[in-house]
């Protein structure tokens, strides 16, 4: 079914096409596969890039791949069915990460961490197997900044995610179009166009993540005496000056000249 022409939908599609534009994530001939875990953000990326690449002045691919992990209850044939009746090419790999967790995962550690593991590999290896030579996921704003955040609260880096990185295996690029898009205006855009949510019955479903949990809290408080501090935070990470961090390793190549420029205005999201 056709997405509801609306103004969060062109809002959306704009950010996602500026956020190409800026950090050129999508060229002529790309194949791309797009991780779909059957949540809001991964159906938001795939309807969205494919409205861009219709009318797109270039020529790329997607493909949808969905990982069943194997967890009980999860409804992967809904997800295929929204992909089919909707015309995206798609692949369902059910892998036995169920099984792997349960057996291999040590008493006290987060479960929600080696399932991430599993299934990146899984997308890598697929992604390489169908020829494809970047790999979406749906990360968007809030995520990023959530990142920045938790690795400066309990890890002492700082660090994010980044819109384009080269992946471990030499071979696929992680590419996140979503990065200028707020969830606030994913979650309504998911509901108007009743796209089937389904959950990932991860035993630890709904109660894992609770550091995450906090970083959305803290924004949540942030934001009622600064309204922009999300669009601040996310422009912070264009805007790195290395003269002024204590890296010891940026010293001898932080000379004034290196210092990296502000993104264009039009960059913020």
């Amino acid at each position: 079914m056709p997405l509801i022409r609306n103004k969060r939908y062109t809002k959306i599609k704009n950010a996602v096409g500026r956020a190409i534009a800026d950090y050129d994530l999508i060229k002529e001939g790309d194949r791309i596969a797009v991780g779909v875990s059957g949540g809001k953000d991964s159906y938001t990326l795939l309807h969205i890039l494919e409205e861009l690449r219709r009318r797109a002045p270039i020529k790329y691919e997607l493909l949808a791949i969905t990982i069943d992990s194997g967890y009980p209850g999860y409804r992967s044939d809904i997800i295929e069915n929204h992909l089919r009746e909707n015309g995206f090419a798609c692949h369902v790999e059910r892998a036995g990460h169920f099984d792997i967790i349960t057996e291999k995962r040590r008493p006290g550690s987060s479960y929600c961490s080696i399932c991430a593991r599993l299934k990146r590999g899984s997308l890598y290896t697929l992604a390489g197997k169908f020829g494809c030579n970047k790999l979406a996921l749906g990360h968007h704003l809030d995520d990023f900044i959530e990142t920045l955040l938790l690795n400066q609260f309990f890890v002492g880096s700082l660090k994010a995610m980044a819109p384009s990185m080269l992946a471990d295996n030499g071979a696929t690029t992680v590419i996140r179009p979503l990065v200028y898009v707020e969830e606030q205006e994913i979650i309504p855009f998911a509901r108007e166009n009743s796209f089937p949510v389904v959950c990932c019955c991860c035993p630890v479903c709904g109660t894992a993540d609770l550091q995450r949990k906090k970083m959305k809290q803290l924004l949540t408080d942030l934001q009622q005496s600064i309204p922009h501090v999300k669009r601040s935070l996310l422009r912070a990470l264009a805007n790195v000056q290395p003269r002024h961090l204590l890296d010891r390793r940026l010293q001898t190549s932080a000379e004034p000249s290196s210092v990296v420029q502000s993104p264009p205005a039009d960059a913020q999201p």
